[in-house]
């Protein structure tokens, strides 16, 4: 693949991960295991409240194909199939979750030195469209996405955002939700190693006129520690410990307070996930 602008959803993505990626307020137990014939299985077990889910995961890869089959609690079968390079630079994707027959959904990716493109059709009779395009390079890019219900003849979506990208920093803006939404997020790198970071975000909602200002942060103690934490103007405080017991095998720590309201009860998640 070429070294690009990248996807649409590439824009504001080091920010989002920073502030949400391994934050969780369930208790979530997962391992895996390889084979000699390349094929990856994973168990998960997930306690959300009262509530238990579990699912078992299976990845195949053989030259440029993947194909990734998971079964939940639920009897539900979902599968994905990726291939790369079917033609020069595109990344094709299929998709289906049975038994809704209705759930199949086929993406086509295309990189280029100065644009992305993806296009991506639900497979049933009331097909949607959603398309995507990004040009610049990797230190700014301009993009737009919108989707398009076909059977109505109503977008579903339309959004445009802008992001540049330096050795020590990134900045977006995401004018979303059809026009109703803005986003702006920076990130700045503390050391050249990328192990301490700060982050800022600001969303704007025009239709009910509430602002959200969210800071956080990074910080890698040593080679198998980090530490994570944010907060927002509505006093909503979360913090994470993450630790790599074992090479490969992790555990997390996270919880979150209402620093407004004290006398709730505090959110805490706990997530184990061995790899052999």
């Amino acid at each position: 693949m070429s070294k690009g602008p990248g996807l649409f959803s590439e824009i504001g993505k080091k920010a989002k991960d920073l502030l949400t990626r391994d934050y969780t307020s369930d208790q979530k137990f997962s391992i895996s295991s390889y084979s000699d014939a390349g094929v990856v299985l994973t168990s998960t077990a997930v306690k959300k409240g009262g509530l238990s889910t579990g699912d078992v995961a299976a990845i195949y890869k053989f030259k440029n194909t993947v194909v990734d089959v998971k079964v939940d609690t639920e009897s539900n079968i979902s599968t994905t199939v990726t291939v790369t390079e079917i033609l020069p630079s595109t990344k094709t994707i299929a998709s289906v979750k049975l038994p809704d027959y209705n759930s199949g959904k086929l993406e086509v990716q295309y990189f280029h030195d100065h644009a992305a493109f993806s296009t991506a059709v639900t497979v049933n009779q009331s097909p949607l469209l959603d398309v995507s395009a990004t040009i610049g390079t990797p230190a700014i890019a301009f993009g737009a996405e919108a989707g398009y219900d076909t059977t109505s003849g109503n977008f579903t979506k339309y959004n445009t955002g802008i992001s540049i990208t330096k050795p020590d920093s990134s900045a977006s803006i995401i004018l979303g939700d059809k026009g109703d939404s803005l986003r702006a997020s920076y990130v700045h790198y503390l050391d050249q190693l990328k192990k301490s970071a700060a982050v800022g975000e600001v969303t704007r909602k025009f239709s009910t006129n509430e602002n959200t200002f969210t800071v956080g942060g990074s910080y890698a103690v040593d080679h198998v520690t980090v530490i994570k934490a944010k907060l927002n103007n509505h006093g909503k405080l979360g913090a994470l410990l993450q630790h790599e017991v074992i090479p490969k095998s992790l555990l997390t720590i996270s919880g979150e307070i209402d620093t407004k309201a004290l006398e709730k009860n505090p959110k805490f998640g706990l997530a184990i996930a061995l790899r052999p």
